[in-house]
């Protein structure tokens, strides 16, 4: 009976880990297998595109197959469309089974009548996932798991269970002397120096939750504080580069595509789906309506004046304007993600090195006692 006992044990052991690796494999690839599933949209969309196909008659044609990798939502939007709508009036109805950026890149290759001129942009916004995944498995999984639920748990078990037996050692073999200043300080501000690692630990669980859910915590921010979370995305160094290349981008498109400049502008800020994006176009559309040539009116989108000059060369040289914006599109790309993987590391060090500071500080504290202790043992 103590073998079975032992082996049922051992089996609840095993199980508990597998399944907690199981748990937290799924939970950090839910990113990834969410853009592989928009890929694979993509992917049906130009092939049925190239055939001559309408987008509806692809993804009703493609649902009949009944492949689970395509996802619930993607037969949550075949059955809307089966109702005669047109594809980015699904994509509203059913908003989860794209970013909403792809969306609106959709809608605008619905208006310009070729949806695959912006098929290379939402790829490129797609890819994106690779850096944001880059960042949460080297940097904040290690800080989510590892390093923050140690450094806590180290004050907390030497508040508990060794410092007050320390206490009555030293209260008993000083008699009457003073411990060190750090260890004074280690024993009043100990409940300090851990409310210290639980902020820690709180921001590090908050940028891991906003990784594995960040649509929806977009869509639940957009209802209850309309406009907050574009402000912070905004201001956000290496999401503001992304924002510039997915609106350049589009923009260039449409552009190439006879738009008119000031619809254009508009489709394309609306692409991004960012209204701080989307009133600084509403800004350069006044310009333009006021007669201002199209690059001075898009200086309020970036202010390095790189954009513009592009631009203008791609007016002057009659020069297909996605051709002539390329180059700056994919330093824009490069550089936001150096940005996102220094931001990523820096903030890492930071983190670690705070941690070893509260850890040090106590563990010195304890062992300048311990020396106290033996000095005064040595003048006994």
């Amino acid at each position: 009976m103590e073998v079975l006992a032992a082996t049922a044990v051992f089996l609840i052991y095993i199980g508990l880990i597998f399944g907690a690796v199981y748990v937290a494999n799924f939970a950090l690839t839910l990113p990834m297998r969410r853009n592989e599933r928009g890929r694979l949209f993509l992917d049906l969309l130009e092939i049925g595109i190239q055939e001559g196909r309408s987008p509806e008659w692809v993804i009703v044609t493609a649902a009949s197959s009944r492949d689970r990798s395509l996802g619930k939502a993607f037969y949550e939007l075949e059955s809307v469309l089966e109702q005669g709508l047109r594809l980015s009036e699904g994509l509203k109805i059913v908003p989860k089974l794209l970013p909403v950026q792809v969306a609106e890149m959709l809608r605008a290759g619905e208006r310009i009548g070729d949806i695959r001129k912006v098929l290379p942009a939402c790829r490129l916004l797609l890819r994106d996932a690779v850096s944001h995944v880059r960042s949460a498995l080297n940097y904040l999984v290690l800080l989510a798991f590892v390093v923050t639920p140690f450094t806590i748990l180290v004050p907390a078990m030497l508040r508990v269970k060794v410092m007050p037996s320390f206490n009555a050692v030293f209260e008993g073999m000083l008699a009457g002397g003073e411990l060190p200043a750090l260890t004074r300080f280690v024993y009043s501000e100990m409940g300090a120096l851990i409310w210290v690692e639980l902020g820690l630990f709180a921001f590090v669980w908050v940028g891991l939750l906003t990784y594995l859910f960040g649509p929806k915590l977009r869509r639940l921010t957009g209802r209850l504080v309309p406009g907050l979370w574009d402000a912070i995305v905004w201001r956000v160094p290496w999401k503001r580069k992304r924002l510039h290349r997915d609106f350049s981008g589009i923009l260039a498109v449409l552009l190439d595509a006879g738009v008119p400049e000031a619809e254009a502008v508009a489709l394309a800020a609306e692409s991004t789906t960012n209204r701080v994006v989307i009133a600084r176009a509403s800004r350069a559309r006044e310009s333009l309506r006021a007669g201002i040539s199209l690059p001075e009116a898009l200086r309020t989108m970036d202010a390095s004046g790189e954009f513009q000059w592009r631009l203008a060369n791609g007016l002057r040289h009659g020069r297909s304007f996605l051709a002539a914006l390329a180059g700056w599109h994919d330093a824009l790309d490069a550089k936001a993600f150096q940005l996102e993987q220094a931001a990523a590391q820096i903030t890492t060090t930071a983190l670690v090195l705070i941690n070893g500071a509260v850890v040090a500080v106590i563990v010195i504290g304890m062992f300048l006692a311990l020396v106290s202790l033996l000095n005064q043992a040595c003048l006994w």
